[in-house]
């Protein structure tokens, strides 16, 4: 009995975390779609600027558990949402991201180096993704960001469905077994 409850929980283990990974792909919680960023992705689709969240989920088995997990401290904050505090850090972040998103501002000087003219057309068109790194560059230290749930493993109802076509299906061969061993 004990190898068919490991047996059962081993293929729940399997199929659930191949459902969670498909959430990366779906870009939604199965059913439930994601919210769209307002930060501009140039390296890929929502939650998979780099790969790493989507790799760093780990399941764990135990004797009448299964569990999942991610080493990265944001895993949690992404997969249920809350609020984070800008620091000193993210605004250089910020401000890194603004100058690379063409949020360089060009000044004319004249023959003695004196800042002439700032006023450029080039930097009154600044793009809109250099428009909002500089808005968040320009956040204080200590003013809190919202994080938006984009929840990527929990319960949902097609998981419960999937756990019991696992348990039925497990069933069905414990079932041919037992038969297959009174029939000898």
């Amino acid at each position: 009995m004990q190898d068919f409850i490991k047996n059962i929980l081993s293929d729940i283990r399997i199929d659930l975390t191949d459902e969670f990974d498909r959430n990366f792909e779906r870009k939604a919680f199965f059913d439930k779609p994601w919210e769209n960023s307002k930060i501009p992705n140039h390296k890929g689709s929502l939650m998979m600027r780099t790969g790493k969240l989507r790799r760093s989920i780990r399941s764990k088995q135990g004797s009448n558990h299964i569990s999942w997990s991610s080493s990265l401290p944001y895993a949690s904050l992404q997969n249920e949402g809350g609020e984070i505090i800008v620091t000193e850090r993210m605004k250089r972040f910020f401000w890194a991201m603004f100058f690379k998103s063409d949020g360089a501002i060009t000044m004319k000087r004249d023959k003695d180096q004196q800042v002439v003219n700032r006023d450029t057309a080039r930097n009154k068109r600044l793009t809109g993704e250099a428009a909002m790194w500089r808005a968040l560059a320009l956040q204080k230290v200590g003013a809190k960001m919202k994080v938006k749930q984009r929840q990527f493993i929990g319960d949902h109802p097609q998981l419960r469905q999937r756990i019991e076509q696992v348990v039925d299906r497990n069933m069905k061969d414990l079932e041919k077994e037992i038969f297959n061993k009174l029939k000898r």
